[in-house]
C-alpha cells in the first residue's frame, strides 16, 4: 500500500499544476494571436482567398508532428523536458513570423506557422501532465483546469491584435507584423514559466496499470492499434478527432470571411474572442461534469452543441458580430468533447507508455485538423461560408450517431 497524500505532496501538486496553467495561458495568447493574424497575412501576400487557411493548416500539421516528437521526449526525459522544448521551438517561429510579414514571404510565413505549432502541441500535452499528478477520480478536473488556462489566451490574444497593429508603425513594422511581435513576447514569457516552475512530483497511484518487469515500451503504432480495439479507446479518439475537426473546419475561415464582408480587426477580434472563450472558460465545469456523469455522455453532448453551432452559423453568415453566438457555441461543443475525450485517454496505457499513446493520439487529431484547415479555404472559395458550416454540423451529427451505436453494441456484448 502507498501512503496517503500528505499536505506537502498536495502543495507540490498545486504548484506544478499552477505552472502548467500559466504556461498554457501564455502560449495560448501567442498561438491564437498568430492564428488570427496569419489568416489575414497569407491572402495579402498571395492575393488569393484560398490561401487564408494555409498558415493555420501548416500550424496544425506542425502541431501533429510535434505531438509525436515531444511525447517521445517526455517518455524518455519527463513531461517538463518536452514542454520546454516545444515552447523553445515556438519562440523561434515567433521571430520568423515577424520577418516573414516584413519580407512579404509566404514560404517563411508557413515555416514560422509550423514552428509555432510546436508550442501549441506542448500546451496541449501539458493537460495530460496535469492529469498524471492525481488519481483517476481527480484527473478530469485537473485536466480541465489546465485547459481553462487557455481562457486567458481566448480573451486576450485576439483583442491584442488591433492594438499591436496600431503600435507597430512606431517601431517601423507593418501592422500585421505587430501582432506577430506581440505573440513572440508571450511565447518568451511562457518559456520562462516552464523553465522556472517547480518540477511535478512523481507520485504513483494504486490504480495505475504497469508493464511487466523487463517488458519493452510499445511503439506508438501498436499503442494506437490497441486503443481502437477497446470501446472506450475508440470513443476517446473519435471524440478528440471530431471535436478538433469540426471546430477547425469552421473557425479557420471565420476571420477571413468577416474581413471579406468588410468588417475590421475589432470585429474579427470580438468574434474570435467569443469562440475561444467558449473553448476554454468552462473547462473546470466540463471536468466536473465528466467526473460526475461519465465521459461518454459528455462526448455526445459536445457533438450536439457542435452541430447546433454549425447550423446557426449557416443561417446568417453575414451578421458580423452576430457570428459571436454560434462561434461561442462552437467553442463550448469543442470543450465538452475535448475534455471528456482527454479524460478517457488519460489512463488508457501503463505509465511508461502513456505519454507515447497520448502523443500519437494528438498527432492523429492534429493531422486531421490540418486537412480540415487546408481544405476549408477552398470550400469557401468554391461554395460559401454557410455551406462550410453545414458540412461541419453534418460531420458532428454522423459521428455522434456512430459513437452511440458503438456504445450500445459494446454494452450488449458485455451484458
Amino acid at each position: 500500500m502507498l501512503p496517503p497524500s500528505t499536505p506537502e505532496i498536495e502543495r507540490h501538486r498545486s504548484r506544478a499544476l499552477g505552472t502548467y496553467f500559466t504556461a498554457a495561458a501564455l502560449t495560448s495568447i501567442a498561438y491564437i494571436a498568430t492564428f488570427t493574424v496569419a489568416s489575414l497575412a497569407a491572402p495579402e501576400i498571395t492575393g488569393s482567398a484560398g490561401s487564408s487557411g494555409w498558415p493555420s493548416a501548416v500550424a496544425v500539421a506542425g502541431t501533429a508532428l510535434a505531438a509525436s516528437l515531444l511525447s517521445s521526449v517526455m517518455a524518455r526525459r519527463g513531461r517538463r523536458a518536452g514542454i520546454v522544448l516545444g515552447i523553445s521551438i515556438a519562440v523561434v517561429g515567433g521571430v520568423l513570423a515577424v520577418v516573414a510579414v516584413m519580407a512579404v514571404s509566404l514560404p517563411l510565413l508557413l515555416v514560422s506557422s509550423a514552428l509555432v505549432g510546436f508550442g501549441n502541441a506542448a500546451m496541449n500535452l501539458s493537460r495530460y501532465a496535469a492529469a498524471d499528478l492525481f488519481p483517476v477520480d481527480r484527473r478530469a478536473g485537473a485536466l480541465g483546469f489546465v485547459v481553462w488556462g487557455s481562457t486567458i489566451g481566448a480573451v486576450v490574444g485576439p483583442n491584442l491584435v488591433a492594438p499591436a497593429g496600431a503600435v507597430a508603425p512606431s517601431l517601423d513594422l507593418l501592422p500585421l507584423a505587430g501582432g506577430f511581435g506581440m505573440a513572440f513576447v508571450f511565447l518568451l514569457a511562457a518559456l520562462a514559466v516552464a523553465l522556472l516552475g517547480p518540477r511535478a512530483p512523481i507520485q504513483p497511484h494504486l490504480d495505475e496499470p504497469t508493464r511487466a518487469v523487463g517488458e519493452r515500451p510499445s511503439s506508438q503504432r501498436r499503442l494506437l492499434g490497441e486503443l481502437v480495439r477497446r470501446p472506450q479507446g475508440r470513443t476517446a479518439l473519435v471524440a478528440l478527432v471530431t471535436s478538433q475537426l469540426v471546430m477547425t473546419l469552421i473557425m479557420t475561415m471565420t476571420p477571413y470571411h468577416l474581413h471579406a464582408e468588410g468588417h475590421g480587426l475589432e470585429t474579427v477580434g470580438l468574434v474570435i474572442s467569443a469562440h475561444t472563450f467558449g473553448m476554454f472558460a468552462f473547462s473546470p465545469l466540463s471536468g466536473r461534469l465528466t467526473d460526475r456523469f461519465g465521459a461518454n455522455a459528455m462526448v455526445l453532448a459536445g457533438f450536439s452543441v457542435l452541430a447546433a453551432a454549425g447550423l446557426l452559423a449557416a443561417v446568417k453568415p453575414d451578421s458580423g458580430t452576430g457570428l459571436a453566438i454560434p462561434m461561442f457555441l462552437l467553442g463550448v461543443g469543442w470543450n465538452l468533447g475535448f475534455v471528456a475525450g482527454s479524460s478517457l485517454l488519460a489512463s488508457e496505457a501503463p505509465r511508461g507508455d502513456r505519454a507515447r499513446l497520448q502523443g500519437a493520439s494528438d498527432a492523429v487529431v492534429w493531422a486531421t485538423a490540418a486537412a480540415a484547415s487546408f481544405s476549408s479555404g477552398y470550400v469557401v472559395a468554391t461554395a460559401s461560408y454557410a455551406f462550410l458550416a453545414v458540412v461541419g454540423a453534418g460531420v458532428a451529427v454522423v459521428l455522434a450517431v456512430a459513437i452511440a451505436l458503438d456504445q450500445r453494441s459494446s454494452h450488449a456484448l458485455s451484458a
